[in-house]
């Protein structure tokens, strides 16, 4: 598979160092919205192309991996970029998925390729496990909590807005909360009652800090609905205190079975991740391999992570997969 990247952040670099660690893939361009000349990867003689001539690698690439940001590139980049290649993302606006999903289908669709959206840890793989435990469990709750790390997506958001020059956010889940949940209390909580939410901001010069905290705090889809603390420092703390890219999280159900649903039953899931983006990079490889089988099969259109069977994902033949994973 010959593997395109979209955008050379945190997470175009772990993708490039997932499609290292995968036999069956190459890395055939890297698109960039910069000057393609200052741009230096880590795997040789491979191009940096400008991203206004990608319409002139149509042929070869088999699957184009955008790795822009969920607030402002990927509701523009996937539906522009599913018209040339066959594409997955990793939008992570949760409220935006089925409108995002909408745009993608109608482009993948009217010109025969296959768009895999939201795809990576949550939305992603966490997607899964709620499946899996819903159905498995349906007299029950779910409870997905995340953290304490970095979340890329919203670290994003905020570095978008006027006057910040830099910006990380952290998910904190709060204990009690967790501690409730599986103990199999199946507490009513609130999106609030949940997660904190850390930022640490580091502000252009002359830059309105109570202004741009407002803006933080309000951020519909983001902030609004979580207790959020903003905390301006200097670059040199930023650069010194908050490099790392560490997450991970939980999805838990606390399901009942048997006669009047006397017993209780607590499903997880969990990951704990030392760098995000190398880790989502490395299941938006895996689910590249998905879509280029899907595209060979011509079921084209727009998929998410609930449509690929698993087996997709995998190198391994089925016979190999039957004989060591069953």
């Amino acid at each position: 598979m010959r593997i395109g990247i979209l955008g050379y952040g945190n997470l175009g670099r772990g993708v490039e160092y997932a499609v290292k660690e995968n036999s069956d893939m190459e890395l055939a361009a890297v698109f960039t919205r910069r000057n393609p000349e200052t741009l230096k990867i880590n795997t040789e003689n491979v191009p940096v192309v400008h991203v206004d001539d990608a319409e002139k690698w149509t042929d070869k690439i088999d699957v184009m991996i955008l790795c822009g940001g969920s607030a402002t590139d990927l509701p523009e980049q996937t539906p522009k970029f599913a018209k040339l290649f066959n594409v997955i993302d990793s939008f992570d606006t949760h409220a935006k998925i089925p409108e995002h999903f909408a745009a993608v289908d109608k482009a993948a669709k009217d010109s025969s390729h296959v768009a895999i959206i939201s795809v990576g840890w949550d939305p992603g793989l966490f997607s899964l496990a709620r499946l899996y435990f819903n159905s498995i469990l349906p007299d029950g709750k779910d409870y997905t909590f995340w953290g304490k790390g970095v979340s890329q997506g919203h670290s994003d958001a905020v570095r978008r807005i006027s006057g910040v020059k830099n910006a990380k956010q952290y998910t904190v889940p709060i204990e009690k909360a967790l501690e409730e949940v599986r103990s199999g209390k199946n507490p009513e909580l609130s999106t609030r009652q949940k997660h904190l939410r850390e930022c640490f901001v580091v502000l252009e010069e002359g830059a309105d800090a109570e202004k741009i905290e407002q803006e933080i705090k309000t951020m519909p889809n983001y902030f609004a609905d979580y207790d959020t603390t903003v905390n301006f420092i200097s670059e040199e703390e930023f650069l010194k205190n908050h490099g790392g890219l560490a997450h991970g999280g939980f999805v838990i159900r606390s399901g009942n079975t048997g006669e009047n649903k006397i017993h209780n039953h607590i499903a997880e899931f969990n990951l704990k991740l030392d760098s995000n983006p190398e880790f989502t990079g490395s299941v938006l490889a895996a689910y590249a391999r998905a879509a280029f089988k899907l595209c060979g099969e011509r079921l084209f259109g727009c998929k998410t992570v609930l449509d690929i069977p698993p087996i997709y994902l995998s190198s391994k033949s089925a016979y190999e997969l039957r004989a060591n994973i069953v």
